[in-house]
């Protein structure tokens, strides 16, 4: 039979020449908890993560699909970049923004 004794950190059982009693340092007794605290949180974030990874993975665009092609909206004006340039580049600028 064995009695532990959790506030003093003592196992005590029965033996042949009397009571044998067990007892970590408290120093010792700290750093398990720290490790099993540790533990503890790698295993509650691997689930967060295999969670998450699946949210994106429903989320994410399909690569397979084309992509979209802009569609001006009504208003719009083409204005030359640099009119100098050979490359004539050009913006779209929409007309019905508002003087803010």
């Amino acid at each position: 039979m064995v009695v532990p004794n959790y506030s003093y950190l003592k196992l005590k059982m029965l033996g042949l020449g009397g009571a044998i009693t067990v007892g970590p340092s408290f120093q010792r007794a700290y750093e398990c908890e720290v490790e099993c605290c540790d533990h503890a949180m790698a295993i509650v974030a691997s689930k967060e993560l295999a969670t998450i990874r699946k949210e994106v993975a429903e989320e994410a665009p399909d690569p397979k699909r084309s992509p979209r092609s802009f569609v001006l909206v009504e208003g719009a004006k083409e204005v030359l970049i640099d009119p100098g340039s050979p490359e004539s580049k050009v913006v779209c600028i929409g007309t019905t923004l508002s003087s803010k």
